[in-house]
C-alpha cells in the first residue's frame, strides 16, 4: 500500500495535454512525490485533458473522493478557470504554484478567448491571497507579481524537470534533414504574440541581408487557436523573400530532441516570459542562447547566454554570425550555460521542495 499513514500528495492543472510545460512539470513533481512515498494523482477539467493523456490525468472532480484536510492540493495557476473555485474551496492543505499569466493585451484581436481566461486569471489571482498555506512562484520575477497582488511570503521554487525526458533518442529523419552543413537557428515555444516570432524573423532577415551566409530558422511550437497570427507570420516571411523559415508546429518529443541536437544557436525575442524552459532544453543540449532581456529570461539564464537590451536587428545579426563560428566566445558561453544548468539539479530541487513542505507531509 503506498505511503500508508501518509498524506496524499495531489495536482490540479487547467488543462493537460502532451508536450504542455505545466503538464510536463505536473507529471515530473507526481513521480517524485510517489518516490517520497505518498499517493499521488493529477487532476484536470475532464474537456481539458488531451485524449492522448486521458490515462494520465483524473476529471477534476474524481479529487473530491480523495480531498480530506490532511491531504496536501498543489495547485499549479497560469490561466483563469474553474480550477481556481475548487482551490479555494477544497478543505485539503493547499499550496499554490504561480507560473505567471501572459498579459491578455498580447492576444487582443487575434484570440479574443484567449484573452478574457487570461484577462480573468490575473483578477482571479488577487482574490486567492492568503488562501493557501504554502506560495510557491518559479522565479523571482513571477514572486514579485504576487507580491503586487498582494501575496505575502511568496517562496521561490524553481521548476524541477524529468532528468530522463531530453534522454529520448531523436528522431533521424529530422537530424538527416537538417544536419547537412546549414548552420540552424532555432526557436522553441508555443506561437504566441507575447513569444514576439516577427521579430525573430526580422532578425533572421537581417542576418541573411548583412552576411550573405545560408542558414535557417527553425519555429518549434503548437500554433492551435493562434492561426491567425500564424498566418501574418507567414505572410511576413513571403514579403521578405525568405524562404529558409521553416515552422514546424507542434512536434513529438523525438522530434524535439532532434531539433536540439541540429541547431547551432537558440535565439529568444521574447518579451514576456515567466521562466521559459526551452533555455534549460538549449543548455543541456550545448546550444548557445542569445535572448532578448525581458521579464524572467535573465534570471533564468543566471549568467548564461548572451543578453541583447534593444532588438537592432543588424547589432542582433552581427552577434548571431560570432556565436555561429566555433570559436573562444561560442565555447565560453556554451560553459557558462553548462555551469548554470547544474543550479537546476534535479536532486538538489527536490531536496528544497521537500523543505518547503515538510510540515505536512509527515503522518
Amino acid at each position: 500500500m503506498k505511503g500508508a499513514g501518509l498524506p496524499a500528495v495531489h495536482q490540479v492543472v487547467a488543462g493537460f495535454a502532451d508536450g504542455d510545460a505545466i503538464s510536463d512539470l505536473a507529471l515530473a513533481l507526481q513521480a517524485v512525490f510517489r518516490r517520497w512515498g505518498h499517493e499521488s494523482e493529477i487532476f484536470c477539467p475532464r474537456r481539458h485533458i488531451d485524449p492522448k493523456m486521458r490515462g494520465r490525468a483524473l476529471d477534476l472532480h474524481e479529487h473530491r473522493a480523495r480531498s480530506a484536510p490532511r491531504n496536501i492540493l498543489y495547485f499549479h495557476f497560469s490561466i483563469g478557470s474553474e480550477t481556481v473555485e475548487y482551490f479555494r474551496r477544497a478543505p485539503d492543505r493547499k499550496v499554490l504554484v504561480y507560473h505567471n499569466i501572459t498579459p491578455g493585451r498580447w492576444f487582443r484581436s487575434i484570440y479574443d478567448e484567449r484573452e478574457a481566461q487570461l484577462v480573468h486569471g490575473r483578477e482571479d489571482l488577487a482574490t486567492l491571497a492568503g488562501v493557501a498555506g504554502l506560495v510557491l512562484a518559479d522565479s523571482a520575477f513571477n514572486a514579485g507579481e504576487l507580491a503586487e497582488a498582494g501575496f505575502r511570503d511568496v517562496k521561490v521554487m524553481p521548476l524541477i524537470l524529468d532528468p530522463g525526458r531530453l534522454a529520448k533518442p531523436p528522431d533521424a529523419g529530422i537530424l538527416r534533414g537538417f544536419r547537412d552543413g546549414v548552420p540552424n537557428i532555432l526557436f522553441v515555444g508555443r506561437v504566441v504574440p507575447n513569444k514576439r516570432f516577427e521579430d525573430l524573423i526580422r532578425a533572421f532577415y537581417a542576418y541573411r541581408r548583412f552576411t550573405g551566409k545560408p542558414a535557417r530558422l527553425l519555429l518549434v511550437g503548437s500554433a492551435t487557436g493562434l492561426e491567425r497570427y500564424l498566418a501574418f507570420l507567414r505572410h511576413l516571411v513571403r514579403e521578405l523573400s525568405l524562404d529558409d523559415v521553416v515552422f514546424a508546429r507542434h512536434v513529438r518529443l523525438d522530434a524535439l530532441t532532434a531539433f536540439y541536437r541540429a541547431a547551432d544557436l537558440f535565439l529568444c525575442m521574447s518579451e514576456h516570459e515567466g521562466f521559459c524552459i526551452p533555455l534549460l532544453e538549449a543548455m543541456h543540449f550545448g546550444v548557445p542562447i542569445l535572448a532578448y532581456r525581458a521579464a524572467a529570461v535573465a534570471e533564468t539564464l543566471g549568467g548564461g547566454g548572451v543578453l541583447f537590451d534593444e532588438k537592432d536587428f543588424p547589432a542582433v545579426a552581427e552577434m548571431m554570425d560570432l556565436l555561429l563560428r566555433d570559436g573562444p566566445l561560442r565555447a565560453a558561453v556554451v560553459a557558462r550555460q553548462r555551469a548554470r544548468l547544474a543550479d537546476f539539479e534535479p536532486a538538489r530541487l527536490e531536496e528544497r521542495l521537500k523543505g518547503y513542505l515538510a510540515p505536512w507531509l509527515t503522518p
